[in-house]
């Protein structure tokens, strides 16, 4: 009878660790910014399923993202390093051959005894690897086509309401998959991803996302019109003035291409409210941590410039919100500056799986558990070689690999409109913060030369 209640103690220490290990639902975004309810940058935005979801844990009003390019941006976060470090910049550089499976956050967990799913857009398309993952959904659907004769936006940028059904697009069906996943009885303890596109381009959503945000209730953004008259040769060739923004103003239709924004972004909200109500039926709910995640923010227009591209605060912030099961607060709001190399390394400590050495970023586990707790990391966010931008609750200071500087006053100017770089009183306060620039600048990836 002993030796029977020896064996069974045995099985339940032996087995006990991972039947503990949380469970992590792992939610990208594409192209979404901070125009959504709970940070107030916008009060057009409708995201009422995101800001519920935002009040369920740890909200980050700072938080930004590695690269304002989706590839660049993903291939950091999923791996934990810098652009800087792996040469990759932009959204033509192919990442495999320079962060090998053993680099990679999925590869963390499958080591750590996780069963690693996904669907949707997780890594930038162009560069899959579907070995990365135990189950991916090899075919989410594609898009419905603009009918002929239907205007599909200006130039570049692309918008159009449709005559169709919410399950027509491919993310409903990338939140299908997810929300079988949740339903599912597990083996093991599971890594789930869930890439969503929208609000990424085309703005082409269900008529009724439009009927949401009214064409004559549309306001334009904060917009100075000679807010680029302070900013160095290299901020404005970022900018590109005489491009998207240009056609924009010239078409008249700058308020429709934000209804098209707000509309992707409210239908994509959408999504979240399905998703989370398969998680609070999942089996899983108590064991299951959140990560949600946009990949880096969006411009429309302020500083003349439309899209992501650039170093300053719109294309660089971007929504984090955490729920841990025992470990965070709901409706906990973090105002630290954290930026998306910490993703990596905070699921390996929440998980209590190793940490790899390679990684750049740091765990917020503490900001997780205590909000309010002391930080003094800032956030790094990198555009093409050389060039960062240094953002505290504060200060932005953007450096470019020219030698030309921005500084902006967090505090008083939140729209970025006065460029302080050159003010003498402010040398110390660009000093310091100089201090964080990445010193590793490799080459852009499969160009060895200097």
């Amino acid at each position: 009878m002993r030796l029977l209640f020896a064996l069974l103690l045995l099985a339940v220490t032996t087995t006990a660790p991972a039947a503990d290990k949380p469970n992590v639902l792992f939610i990208a975004i594409d192209d979404l910014n901070h125009w959504v309810g709970y940070l107030g940058r916008n009060k057009q935005s409708i995201t009422p399923n995101i800001d519920k979801l935002a009040a369920r844990g740890v909200r980050f009003t700072h938080s930004y993202c590695a690269a304002p390019v989706c590839n660049p941006s993903r291939a950091a976060l999923m791996s934990g390093m810098r652009p800087g470090k792996t040469g990759v910049y932009d959204n033509n550089e192919d990442w495999r051959p320079v962060i090998p499976e053993a680099q990679t956050l999925t590869h963390a967990f499958r080591q750590g005894g996780y069963f690693v799913c996904g669907a949707g857009k997780i890594y930038h398309e162009s560069y899959r690897r579907l070995e990365d993952w135990d189950d991916y959904l090899k075919n989410e659907g594609g898009m419905p086509k603009v009918p002929k004769g239907q205007s599909d936006g200006v130039g570049g940028i692309k918008f159009a309401p449709l005559d169709c059904k919410d399950e027509d697009l491919n993310d409903w069906h990338i939140v299908n998959y997810c929300i079988d996943q949740l339903g599912k009885a597990q083996e093991k303890p599971f890594f789930l991803a869930c890439g969503i596109h929208k609000p990424h381009m085309p703005w082409n959503v269900p008529q009724k996302y439009y009927d949401m945000h009214p064409l004559d209730k549309i306001e334009l953004p904060p917009y100075k019109k000679d807010d680029l008259a302070d900013v160095p040769p290299a901020g404005i060739k970022m900018a590109k003035p005489d491009g998207d923004h240009a056609e924009m103003v010239k078409s008249g239709r700058w308020k429709e291409a934000i209804q098209g924004y707000l509309a992707a972004a409210s239908y994509t909200d959408m999504l979240i409210g399905r998703l989370m109500e398969a998680y609070d039926k999942s089996p899983h709910k108590a064991n299951t941590a959140i990560v949600f995640w946009g990949d880096h923010g969006w411009h429309l227009g302020e500083k003349d410039h439309w899209r992501k591209f650039a170093l300053w605060e719109e294309a660089t912030r971007a929504p984090l919100i955490w729920v841990v099961p025992g470990l965070t607060k709901p409706d906990s709001i973090c105002e630290r500056t954290v930026d998306f190399t910490s993703v990596f390394p905070t699921l390996t400590d929440i998980c209590g799986l190793p940490s790899p050495a390679h990684l750049e970023g740091k765990s917020i586990k503490s900001l997780l558990a205590d909000a309010t707790s002391a930080w003094d990391t800032p956030a790094i966010t990198t555009f093409g070689r050389n060039n960062h931008a240094v953002r505290t609750e504060g200060w932005r200071y953007i450096h470019y690999a020219n030698g030309d500087e921005e500084l902006y006053n967090e505090s008083t100017d939140p729209y970025e409109w006065t460029n302080l770089a050159k003010d003498p009183q402010y040398a110390g306060t660009k000093a310091d913060l100089a201090k964080h620039l990445p010193t590793i600048n490799n080459p852009e990836a499969g160009n060895e030369k200097e």
